[in-house]
């Protein structure tokens, strides 16, 4: 089960829900990232990259940014690290997370939302200092990976970063064992352990982006079952 990726779609994928179902989504979505380390996951890649750079401002496009709890941690991280974040932007396809975007985040001014596509982001070129996704490659087979990386490269000045899930079988049963227990949303419960089965070894997410032509790729194994994939957009 666990030696290639699966393709088969979620119910996020298929449209098969329900509003209400959806807006239960939302919610335990960002319960069940925060338990699982995708804020301490960007924390860990952006913040020392800010530090590296030596920028004083800057700009972040996250792909596929659900109701935009990461760009609300990066917001929050800017503001302990003395960081100006000049533009944090949520881009989302469904237009019921776009709006979440702007409903959760009106504490923070500087995060906007953009509807859109990720295989034709609507920007120019190195229009962000940075391009991030979560959760989301996992979406996609490894064709329309590359062909989306390729685009995270068009518009970012500086890296990109891809959080995504490990594929592994221990992480498989510790989400079915955890989901039977605590997990009451179908979508949350089923395409959850459907996501573990269609993520990605580390090598197969490196030379995913490596078929991108990203510079500089790194990828690392984050707590609990995260690979974090870093790279250059630009020759420097």
């Amino acid at each position: 089960m666990f030696s290639q990726r699966s393709y088969e779609l979620e119910h996020l994928d298929k449209g098969d829900y329900t509003p209400e179902e959806y807006e239960v989504c939302l919610v335990e979505l960002r319960r069940v990232n925060k338990w699982l380390g995708d804020a301490r996951a960007l924390r860990r890649s952006l913040v020392p990259e800010l530090e590296r750079a030596g920028l004083r401002s800057f700009s972040l496009l996250d792909v596929g940014a659900g109701s935009g709890e990461l760009l609300r941690v990066a917001a929050g991280a800017a503001r302990v690290g003395g960081w100006r974040a000049e533009r944090l932007v949520g881009l989302e396809l469904n237009e019921r997370s776009a709006r979440a975007i702007l409903e959760e985040s009106r504490e923070f001014a500087e995060i906007g939302a953009v509807r859109g596509d990720a295989f034709h982001l609507p920007f120019a070129d190195g229009a962000f200092d940075y391009v991030m996704c979560s959760l989301f490659t996992h979406h996609f087979r490894d064709e329309g990976v590359v062909e989306i990386l390729r685009e995270f490269k068009r518009v970012a000045r500086r890296r990109l970063f891809v959080i995504d899930l490990h594929r592994h079988a221990l992480a498989y049963f510790l989400y079915t064992t955890a989901g039977r227990l605590f997990l009451h949303n179908r979508l949350i419960r089923e395409d959850g352990a459907l996501s573990i089965r269609r993520s990605f070894r580390a090598d197969e997410l490196r030379r995913l982006a490596e078929g991108a032509g990203l510079l500089n790729v790194e990828v690392r194994r984050r707590f609990p079952f995260r690979l974090v994939l870093s790279a250059g957009a630009r020759v420097s």
